[in-house]
């Protein structure tokens, strides 16, 4: 498992649930793929990711690769 945290302004919850979905983004520029794509390529390793935030105090994304599905457990 890896996970990557900051100490940002958080993600409201409902931007939250959404955030995984391709276009969605909170950019002017952004085209709302790069979290969607991450999703896609850690699921077809049989992995898992995740996003925690609290607004005010930061965000917290996680992710799971499952060695034994990957041929290395």
């Amino acid at each position: 498992m890896l996970s990557v945290a900051d100490n940002g302004v958080g993600i409201e919850e409902e931007r939250l649930s959404q955030m995984f979905e391709p276009f969605f983004t909170t950019k002017p520029q952004g085209t709302g793929m790069g979290l969607a794509m991450n999703r896609a390529i850690i699921e077809r390793h049989s992995g898992r990711i995740c996003a925690e935030s609290e607004p005010g105090s930061g965000t917290t994304f996680r992710f799971a690769l499952d060695a034994a599905a990957n041929g290395r457990g």
